[in-house]
C-alpha cells in the first residue's frame, strides 16, 4: 500500500509539472527570454531553496552542508546542474517545433532512460567501492527498455501526425512545427536533461542523515542542481535580452503583476515534480528496484500527462484515427512501464 501511495505522490507531482507550461500562455507582451528567466527565478531558485529548508532539522541551517567534506559532491551536483540547464534551454525549443505533447515525449523519454542508467554509472566511476552498478538490475533495465518502446510508439504517432496534416493544419496546432529539426533538438534536450538525475545521485548524501525526514532527503541536492541550471539559463537569457534589445520587457510596470503571478505559478508547478519525487521515494523504501527506477517513472508520467495536455490544447486535432490509436497505445505502454520493474523483480 505504501508503494502505491508513493507512486501516487510522484504522479501528482508529474501532473503539476506537465501543467507548468499552461500559465506561460497567460504571460503578456514579454519575449521568450524575459519570461523564461523570471519563471526560472521561481522554479530554480525560490522554490528549491524553500523546499530544501524542509530537510534542515531545528537548530541547523542549510549552510552547514557546505563543508570541505561535501565540497566535491556539491560541485559535481552543481556541475551536472549546469549541463542540465543546457537541456532545459533546448527543451523549450523542442516544444516550439514539436508541440507540448510530442516535444516533451521525445525529450523526456531520452532523459528517462539515460538519467536512470547514467546516474549509477557515473557514481561507480568515482566510488567503485560502493558498487552503484548493482542498482541497475535486470528488472530496472527491462523497465527502461519498455519506457523507450512507449516513447518510440508516441514518436511514431508524431510522425504519422506530421504526414497526415497539411501545412495550414500544422501551423494551427503548433505554429513553428518542424518534425526533423524538432526531433534533433528533442534528443539533445533529453541527453542533457538526464544530467539532472546524475546530479541528484552525486548529491544523495547532502542532508543531515537520520535527523532529516526521509521525505525531504533529496531536496537539498535538488536545490544544488537547479542552482547550476539557473546559471546556464540566466547567462543565455540575459545574452538574448541584449541581442534582441528586450531588456525593456522588465520595465513594463503595468504587466508586472500579471506576468510575475503566472511566472511564479509556472515555477511552483514545475518544481512540484521534484518535490513529489522526494516525498514519493520515502514510501518506496521497501522496493530498492522502484527506488532505482523512480527517475524513469517520473519522466514516463511526465510524458503521459504532457500528452493529456496536448490533447486538451488540440495539438492532435485533425489527426487520423490510426494516429490517435498509436498515441494511446504508447501512453498505455508508459503507464505499464511505471510499475513493471516491481512485478519483475
Amino acid at each position: 500500500m505504501e508503494i502505491l501511495f508513493g507512486l501516487l505522490i510522484i504522479a501528482v507531482g508529474s501532473f503539476c509539472q506537465s501543467s507548468s507550461y499552461v500559465p506561460i500562455n497567460k504571460i503578456k507582451s514579454w519575449s521568450w527570454e524575459s519570461y523564461w528567466l523570471v519563471q526560472g527565478v521561481f522554479a530554480w531558485l525560490v522554490f528549491p531553496v524553500l523546499g530544501a529548508q524542509l530537510a534542515v532539522p531545528e537548530g541547523h541551517s542549510l549552510m552547514e552542508l557546505v563543508t570541505a567534506e561535501n565540497s566535491f559532491n556539491i560541485w559535481m551536483t552543481i556541475f551536472f546542474g549546469v549541463l542540465w540547464g543546457v537541456g532545459g534551454l533546448t527543451f523549450g525549443l523542442s516544444m516550439r517545433y514539436l508541440g507540448v505533447a510530442l516535444g516533451q515525449s521525445i525529450a523526456l523519454g531520452t532523459c528517462a532512460a539515460l538519467g536512470t542508467i547514467l546516474g549509477p554509472v557515473f557514481l561507480n566511476v568515482f566510488y567503485p567501492e560502493a558498487d552503484h552498478l548493482s542498482k541497475l538490475t535486470l528488472a530496472v533495465i527491462i523497465g527502461v527498455v519498455v519506457t523507450l518502446v512507449g516513447i518510440s510508439v508516441i514518436g511514431y504517432a508524431g510522425h504519422l501526425k506530421s504526414q497526415s496534416l497539411d501545412e495550414e493544419q500544422r501551423k494551427a496546432a503548433v505554429k513553428d512545427f518542424n518534425f526533423p529539426k524538432g526531433i534533433v533538438i528533442a534528443l539533445l534536450a533529453g541527453f542533457m536533461s538526464a544530467c539532472f538525475n546524475i546530479g541528484l545521485e552525486f548529491g544523495g548524501g547532502l542532508n543531515f542523515g537520520d535527523a532529516t525526514d526521509a521525505m525531504y532527503k533529496t531536496l537539498p541536492a535538488t536545490m544544488f542542481v537547479t542552482i547550476g541550471g539557473f546559471l546556464t539559463n540566466a547567462v543565455y537569457c540575459l545574452w538574448q535580452n541584449m541581442r534582441n534589445k528586450s531588456f525593456a520587457d522588465y520595465g513594463k510596470g503595468s504587466l508586472w503583476l500579471n506576468n510575475i503571478l503566472f511566472c511564479a505559478l509556472a515555477g511552483v508547478l514545475w518544481y512540484s515534480q521534484f518535490f513529489g519525487l522526494s516525498l514519493g521515494k520515502a514510501y518506496l523504501g521497501d522496493s530498492p528496484t522502484l527506488l532505482a527506477f523512480s527517475w524513469c517513472i517520473l519522466m514516463a508520467l511526465n510524458v503521459v500527462f504532457s500528452n493529456v495536455w496536448g490533447i486538451i490544447l488540440k495539438e492532435w486535432k485533425g489527426c487520423s484515427r490510426k494516429t490517435i490509436v498509436v498515441l494511446v497505445a504508447g501512453l498505455v505502454i508508459l503507464v505499464i512501464s511505471s510499475f513493471l520493474p516491481e512485478i519483475l523483480k
